[in-house]
């Protein structure tokens, strides 16, 4: 029995390093030879999906180049594979282990090939929330000296509160306002809690000052540095590779509207083993200092459009993208600015590892910061270098996204089509 269970455990622990190795999504660029190579017993079939009660029909538009000329899109994922696609589309691929047992379903998106110009310049952030963010929900002291908690069981931690008997909330200020407006009347609140919004009916209570209480902690907007990742020809920008969450609940913030401003780094806190480092900013919120607007917020970084001016100010030369089957083990480096600098500079990186199918999508690539005067200044990866582009083999490849807390010269990144798919 034991040996069994150990067959068992080995194979079990095969097949997971198998599923690893084969991403969950592949892209290739539009006109352009792509070489994939995963190196594992399977063979995968492509097709476009099948579109309503159609059948899924073979990718007519694809081909496959391998030693041997071959008609179908039977593809040999153990031995290197050259695809081309001559327009942008997605299929999808069946993949079976030794071409017999089903094993995976991955995307294959073939993508525009275009050039993007790295960007490594400091940025300010200041976003709004789609109405008001719930961070807690507790009790407080009574005017007759009892515990009161009027939203207790009614709302929750990370709920939005998007009105208030009728009327649009827009900013935790407004809220309060009509929380006091009510004297203890009952009001209605419209939630969105996830996908779902609906209304909860609510009493306000009085403290010991007297004044009318709901017993929540709220937050309407969220500010900070990072790092500007890239820019595209029509001035739309990527940053920081990985989304804006809130500091209390760690969710993902619902962002109603944002702004990008200058900043200058002022100072540097040097991280060190247990302790994450921090790139200090200034950042003028004055109207004539806005450079960009925030559209989207999401999992793999803040997008948005550059004013013509901020946008012009990036000088670098635009550089092709690196999808994640040319991305090597090996060296590279981060664009970025750090004490005081202005011009971004570029500093040797090694990437140890790399995780084409990871769970999370900021971790896709694991770095470790080698270059010395990078080390010396900040101890490797600091706060505020989130989306600090990546660059190998002069590709853009992906953007800083965290620091292992316990060692600052380690650090994580996303890969840069995982940024441009968001």
């Amino acid at each position: 029995m034991a040996g069994i269970s150990a067959i068992a455990v080995l194979t079990g622990g095969w097949l997971f390093h198998t599923w690893e190795k084969i991403p969950a999504s592949i892209r290739i660029k539009a006109g352009v030879q792509q070489q994939i190579s995963f190196h594992v017993p399977a063979w995968g079939e492509v097709y476009l999906p099948k579109q309503d009660d159609q059948e899924a029909i073979p990718a007519a538009d694809m081909q496959v180049k391998q030693t041997e000329t071959k008609e179908s899109l039977r593809i040999d994922l153990y031995e290197p594979t050259t695809l081309v696609a001559n327009r942008t589309q997605s299929y999808l691929m069946n993949v079976k282990l030794f071409g017999v047992f089903p094993f995976k379903t991955v995307d294959v998106e073939v993508i525009p090939d275009e050039m993007l110009i790295p960007a490594g310049v400091p940025i300010g952030i200041y976003v709004k929330t789609d109405g008001v963010l719930v961070i807690a929900q507790g009790d407080f002291e009574g005017i007759n000296g009892s515990r009161k908690e009027p939203a207790a069981h009614l709302l929750q931690e990370g709920d939005y509160i998007l009105e208030a008997d009728g009327e649009q909330i827009e900013s935790k200020q407004q809220l309060m306002d009509k929380i006091a407006d009510t004297y203890g009347a009952e009001m209605v609140l419209t939630i969105r809690r996830g996908e779902e919004v609906f209304d909860v009916k609510v009493k306000p209570e009085q403290n010991v000052e007297g004044e009318y209480k709901l017993g929540i902690w709220i937050r309407d907007n969220a500010q900070g540095v990072g790092t500007m990742t890239y820019l595209d020809q029509n001035r739309e920008f990527g940053a920081l590779g990985h989304g804006i969450n809130d500091i209390d609940t760690t969710m993902l913030m619902d962002v109603k509207s944002g702004s990008l401003y200058k900043t200058e780094i002022v100072a540097v806190k040097k991280g060190e083993g247990g302790s994450p480092g921090e790139l200090t900013g200034i950042i003028d919120y004055n109207p004539d200092n806005k450079i960009g607007t925030i559209r989207v917020n999401s999992a793999g970084g803040i997008f948005g459009v550059l004013n013509d001016d901020a946008a012009d100010s990036i000088r670098a030369e635009a550089l092709p993208i690196g999808l994640k089957q040319e991305v090597k083990i090996g060296p590279a480096q981060i664009l970025c600015c750090v004490d005081g600098e202005t011009t971004p500079r570029l500093f040797d990186i090694e990437i140890r590892q790399i995780h084409l199918d990871h769970d999370n999508v900021n971790r896709g690539l694991e770095l470790l910061v080698t270059d010395p005067e990078l080390l010396e200044k900040t101890g490797g990866i600091v706060q505020g270098m989130s989306g600090s582009p990546i660059l190998q083999d002069g590709k853009l490849i992906g953007a800083v996204t965290h620091v292992l807390v316990n060692d600052p010269a380690r650090g994580y990144g996303i890969f840069i089509e995982n940024m441009l798919s968001q």
